[in-house]
């Protein structure tokens, strides 16, 4: 009887897998639908990388001067006087 129990016990599991595997395989787009996704991400488009570069070092130079400062930017624009 444990036996038996070990071998259902053992084909459900593999069920279960096979379940989650097909419907994987169902779900996921197919070759041409991830060129059309890759082609059309933001970072495909040369003039938004172009924005997204200068975003992100105008970022990082307040970030800079916000670390090499000790007033409490947080509060404000004002400054401790």
């Amino acid at each position: 009887m444990s036996s038996m129990r070990t071998v259902l016990a053992s084909i459900g599991v593999f069920g279960i897998v096979g379940v989650g595997y097909g419907m994987w395989a169902i779900i996921s787009p197919g070759e041409d639908r991830k060129r059309e996704i890759l082609k059309n991400l933001p970072e495909a488009n040369p003039v938004r990388m172009a924005e997204t570069r200068k975003r992100n070092a105008l970022m990082l130079q307040v970030l800079k001067d916000a670390a090499e400062t000790n007033d409490n930017i947080a509060r404000g624009y004002g400054g401790q006087k």
